[in-house]
């Protein structure tokens, strides 16, 4: 019987997939995963599930919520710009700021980054960003997993997905039923396109003749794919810190995919909707480029992209300033943007005025 290993057939290095690189990734990312520590995990890799203990995290009688993301063709944009070490925070930030919209902190983090062949140096970057964004939030990496497949996905191209895990106090999650009309509705600042519309981003990159290598001429002094790069906020810290000062907050609506219209009446209770008053949203410069360079209708803008604002907050009218000195307190810059409204029908999201792009 001959040797396998002599035999001269075919191997797996072969077909494309290399154990060693992903070995050497592994070793690479162990320093970035330890920092990640918290309270009721201990952030080390390489066995078969990690472990997480509520109790030594603090929690009493917790409910648990998991939310999981990717980042989109956003990773198209850091894979033709040669820049990977943001869109592991931006990973994070989608899945960690839906757990904090339901007033849970999050606990744990796991991701799945998928390419056709694994560059360890790459690899590395992306998981730095996402232990960048964990520590931000607060929250452990305790696993992933990296695939390397050949066939599915272009040499150098690659996919990421996120999970994240949080819990709250029983009793303590949003949003509230009695969000009503005449509550008063804050914006807090996004720091840019975060990680949504991108698709739609790509097209009028594509249309201006701009390369990623260019001035961003929204963004002075920084390259265009860097600057439509910058990272989505994370805002979970100083939301959990507002949420602990005060209970004058109602509910917290993440704006991503479908912007506002599609966001808000997730979290508003039947016979309610929320009337923006659109000269309020600080625009940032890179959507009044964007409307600009790609001809696109103000309708569009606001169900495609957050337009300057990634968080809302309900709280009731005769509290609202309590709210908002919460909020600055814990850091942020809260705006107000609207009001909720009775609204029995669609559109259960209404404007007045005009954003100003």
């Amino acid at each position: 019987m001959s040797n396998p290993s002599s035999a001269g057939g075919l191997t797996y290095a072969q077909s494309g997939v290399d154990i060693d690189a992903g070995n050497e990734m592994v070793e690479k990312i162990k320093p970035l995963v330890r920092a990640t520590r918290r309270p009721g995990a201990d952030a080390e890799i390489g066995g078969f599930g990690g472990l997480f203990d509520l109790k030594a995290a603090g929690f009493v009688d917790p409910i648990l919520v998991a939310a999981n993301d990717g980042v989109g063709t956003k990773v198209m944009v850091a894979i033709q710009s040669g820049v990977h070490h943001t869109v592991g925070i931006d990973l994070v930030a989608m899945c960690v700021n839906d757990l904090v919209v339901q007033g849970a902190e999050p606990l744990f983090f796991l991701d799945y980054y998928a390419t056709g062949k694994l560059d360890p140096k790459t690899g590395a970057d992306i998981v730095a960003g996402i232990a960048e964004g964990c520590r931000i939030a607060g929250c452990a990496l305790i696993g992933g997993e990296t695939a390397e497949m050949p066939g599915l996905y272009a040499s150098e191209d690659y996919d990421l997905a996120g999970f994240a895990v949080g819990a709250a106090e029983r009793g303590r999650l949003l949003p509230r039923e009695d969000v009503r009309e005449g509550d008063v509705v804050l914006g807090l600042p996004s720091s840019g396109v975060h990680s949504n519309g991108f698709s739609l981003v790509r097209r009028i990159v594509a249309a201006s003749g701009l390369g990623w290598d260019a001035p961003a001429p929204f963004a002075p002094g920084k390259r265009l794919g860097e600057a439509l790069l910058e990272p989505t906020r994370i805002y979970v810290k100083p939301l959990l810190a507002a949420l602990k000062a005060t209970d004058a907050i109602k509910a917290l609506a993440h704006i991503t995919g479908g912007g506002f219209p599609d966001n808000l009446p997730r979290v508003l209770p039947k016979g309610v909707g929320v009337e923006l008053d659109l000269p309020a949203i600080p625009v940032l410069p890179v959507f009044k480029w964007l409307a600009r360079t790609g001809g696109v209708a103000e309708a569009e803008m606001l169900r495609t992209f957050n337009c300057g604002i990634g968080m809302v907050v309900a709280v009731a009218a005769d509290r609202a300033a309590e709210a908002e000195q919460a909020l600055r307190a814990a850091g942020e810059t809260p705006v107000r943007i609207g009001r909720v409204i009775r609204a029995e029908g669609e559109p259960r999201v209404r404007y007045s005025g005009a954003l100003g792009l």
